[in-house]
């Protein structure tokens, strides 16, 4: 098929780069002139893992992928995705500003269209965007109706930052929200040959299931993260507790490791967005309230336990090794490690950092006093105090920390043997 994906960010590129894998011809159209230059040249402008020789393939190997800033030649598309950001806004609600801007350019592919595209929006919305905001947009500046001169589904990604390329080809389901038949046929075919059951439903419901899945994974994070601080002031190890109730197939042990609390681009985004909505809907949401609050009092606790340990920040060294808000990106966003390096320069401390990947990002979003390192011996080596951000495998060498103070937020380090070399505590154990 033809395809066009709008938005060459994270969600866009593996999007692209898949679909161009199995075959298809696969235009991206970016606003980033650097974006576009570098996926023709055959270079990926982010990190994950795979994904740089997955996309060369495709662009010099195979030629089903190119770049675009434009939208010459998308009147060929058969299916156009949308995978534009969605961020918050300073209510907790979506902000859709850049996808409103990108589905009226859409519409002017549409009302160019040889054919009957289906415009498929993969960007995390509120349940109602397709029906209140993307048709009504798109009919408006193709004018064109939805369902007789085009289709629109809704089609969200269940993508883990690290396993990307894996979490694409291999899905644990493909949900296809759809407004018209011919919709879901045209993405059910696109999806042929996939190992995941498809599951075909109305725009609505696909949007809720993206966002419940979200709310839910966050949810297993925070409740044991609380089991955790108890467990750490009666003296039980949370880990054990986890591994135990994991093999539990109505629990799973995913998503139960106890520590900092979660990041990145949609957990914290997605809750925001849901709980925001239910107010305004007159519905309370205590559970996700709560969620978000225990997320939140992670970092501090972080911060209450290497305070304690010091006596003070003030004029302390303190070293955070890892910046990423997980392992295998470089993806600072809503990272725990940047709310805690923006504290321990509010109380004084010196500041010196190191991450293998997310260095580069991290210098953008961070006051430039904090020290960059070239490794985390470096870091290491010049600190009073260590705090472990996150779970790289760089960072379980114990001896790494000898005579050190460490805060482990990740459970990094088996704390039997980090005690031996080591003042170790850990966040909730």
């Amino acid at each position: 098929m033809n395809v066009l994906v709008v938005g060459a960010g994270y969600v866009g590129i593996v999007t692209a780069v898949c679909l161009a894998d199995k075959g298809h011809n696969i235009t991206c159209v970016d606003t980033d002139e650097e974006k576009v230059r570098q996926i023709n040249s055959g270079s990926c402008p982010m990190h994950e893992n795979g994904l740089q020789e997955l996309l060369a393939r495709c662009v010099s190997g195979r030629g089903t992928l190119k770049a675009s800033s434009n939208y010459n030649g998308a009147r060929d598309s058969e299916i156009i995705f949308l995978c534009i950001g969605t961020p918050c806004n300073s209510r907790g609600r979506i902000d859709l500003s850049y996808v409103k801007g990108a589905i009226t350019d859409i519409g002017t592919v549409v009302a160019k269209s040889n054919n009957h595209p289906v415009v498929v929006v993969r960007s995390t919305v509120l349940p109602g965007t397709m029906e209140e905001v993307v048709i009504p947009l798109l009919e408006k500046s193709s004018r064109k109706k939805a369902g007789n001169d085009f289709s629109v589904a809704f089609n969200p990604e269940f993508l883990q930052e690290g396993k990307a390329l894996h979490g694409f080809m291999n899905p644990d389901k493909i949900i296809i929200g759809e407004y018209d038949r011919r919709a879901g046929d045209t993405l059910e075919k696109l999806y042929h040959g996939f190992p995941a059951p498809v599951i075909r439903t109305d725009l609505r419901t696909a949007e809720m299931i993206k966002l419940a899945s979200n709310a839910f994974l966050a949810t297993k994070i925070s409740f044991i993260n609380e089991i955790g601080n108890l467990c750490k002031q009666l003296g039980v190890d949370v880990y054990q507790v986890a591994d135990a109730i994991g093999y539990d197939p109505r629990i799973g042990r995913m998503f139960l490791n106890a520590g900092i609390g979660f990041g990145g681009s949609c957990l914290p985004k997605d809750l925001s967005a849901l709980v925001s909505t239910a107010k305004e809907a007159g519905c309370e949401m205590k559970v996700l309230e709560a969620v978000l609050s225990v997320n939140v009092q992670q970092v501090t606790r972080m911060l209450e336990i290497a305070r304690k340990r010091l006596g003070t920040f003030s004029n302390k060294r303190v070293a955070v090794l890892g910046l990423a808000f997980k392992p295998e990106t470089d993806d600072v966003r809503e990272a725990p490690a940047i709310a805690i390096i923006r504290q321990l320069l509010v109380e004084g401390a010196t500041v010196q950092v190191y991450d293998p990947l997310a260095m580069s990002n991290a210098k953008k979003v961070l006051p430039p006093e904090v020290k960059f390192c070239k490794n985390a011996r470096q870091a290491v080596s010049l600190s009073d105090c260590v705090l472990i951000a996150t779970e790289w495998d760089e960072f379980k060498n114990e001896n790494l920390y000898v005579g050190k103070l460490v805060i482990d937020g990740r459970r990094v380090l088996d704390p039997d043997k980090a005690k031996r070399v080591c003042h170790y505590e850990g966040v909730c154990w």
